[in-house]
């Protein structure tokens, strides 16, 4: 039995693991025709790419993807997707295991070192080998692919607090987005947080973080009732992502705070004579099926499991001790999953809109 895959009729499968020979997907489902070129791929896990900041990893990482199926040139010399399986791999070239020697024998408080035991009997203690955030990079990958097939549906995350520090909505900028190492739209807490994660990386301990993943340009139609929800896939698809650990969309818990009247997005029609929607509580998603308003959800992602700060723990001859985690580590990895969670967001509705299409017809 396979975890590894993700989807339906748009389905990703990763393989491999953070300090092994490489990472890579498997992508199916994707329609022919379609341009698609390694260095468009790229465009984006440039963004989720480690070492680029004093806020993540130092691990060094050029992530470039190769596309080893799946695309052919036409007639026109242009790289296009055949309709085949497109296989995806990015080697790993700075892997540091020896940073890992002291704590093989030990469980991580908060990391997924004992539960891989308790399962399986057996774990890769070199940066959590399957557990590692380095999957992720696949993911992002396979996410470029979903961008070509949902075409001008727009796909944007923003990182939107860290810690107890949220950003002030009413300077919201999606063009600060690339201005700060943070993906925040937001410049005035960018700077805030500048300072606030140097504290936390020199104290040796990490932050949470929540980012907001917002989808514009889905028609009305998309997703089915009961059972293939797009909210539910939506959700599925963002707490598979390494340390989350909640999901809202739209108001999401906020929502049980607020009336009847208040919580209703009501309806008028607009100047093109269909519904227009005064208010987007839903975010976006009613009975599991889009109203082609923007998609708007968050997930919250829990502080960094390998920190400086010495812990209590157990190792596996079941002997009590206290463990720290040496190496290069995210002191809020909340950072590098704005990327993933763009990324699962154009899966799901890539996957939705084949099937949408593979139902009605559209």
């Amino acid at each position: 039995m396979s975890y590894n895959s993700f989807g339906q009729l748009f389905r990703m499968t990763t393989w491999g693991e953070s300090h092994g020979p490489a990472i890579g997907c498997t992508v199916d489902g994707c329609p022919p025709g379609i341009p698609l070129t390694a260095e468009f791929i790229q465009t984006f896990l440039d963004k989720r790419r480690p070492g680029q900041s004093r806020h993540t990893t130092q691990r060094r990482e050029p992530d470039e993807a190769r596309i080893l199926s799946g695309v052919f040139n036409n007639d026109d010399g242009d790289q296009v997707t055949t309709g085949t399986t497109i296989s995806l791999m990015i080697e790993n070239v700075d892997q540091r295991s020896k940073d890992y020697g002291d704590i093989k024998d030990k469980y991580r408080p908060g990391h997924a070192d004992y539960t891989y035991i308790a399962k399986y009997g057996i774990r890769d203690y070199r940066g959590g080998g399957r557990s590692s955030a380095r999957e992720t990079a696949m993911r992002v990958a396979a996410g470029a692919v979903a961008r070509k097939v949902i075409g001008d549906v727009s796909v944007r995350g923003a990182l939107v607090q860290i810690g107890q520090h949220k950003i002030d909505r009413s300077r919201w900028d999606w063009n600060e987005i690339d201005n700060n190492p943070f993906f925040c739209p937001d410049p005035v807490a960018a700077k805030d947080w500048e300072k606030y994660l140097d504290g936390v990386r020199k104290s040796g301990s990490s932050a949470g973080a929540v980012i907001e993943i917002v989808a514009e340009g889905v028609p009305a139609g998309w997703g089915a009732p009961i059972y293939g929800k797009l909210d539910q896939d939506i959700a599925s698809a963002f707490m598979s992502i390494n340390a989350v650990k909640g999901v809202e969309i739209g108001d999401g818990f906020e929502a049980a705070s607020l009336s009847g009247e208040n919580n209703a997005d009501e309806i008028r029609i607009g100047n093109d004579g269909q519904p227009r929607f005064l208010s987007n509580h839903a975010g976006g998603i009613l009975g599991g099926i889009s109203t082609g308003q923007p998609i708007v959800a968050r997930f919250a992602v829990k502080p960094t499991s390998s920190i400086l700060t010495p812990r209590q723990t157990v190792d596996c001859f079941g002997n009590e001790t206290e463990i720290l985690t040496k190496g290069r580590h995210d002191p809020c990895v909340g950072i590098r999953a704005v990327p993933v969670g763009e990324a699962m967001m154009a899966l799901v509705l890539a996957d939705h809109y084949l099937r949408h299409r593979a139902q009605v017809g559209e």
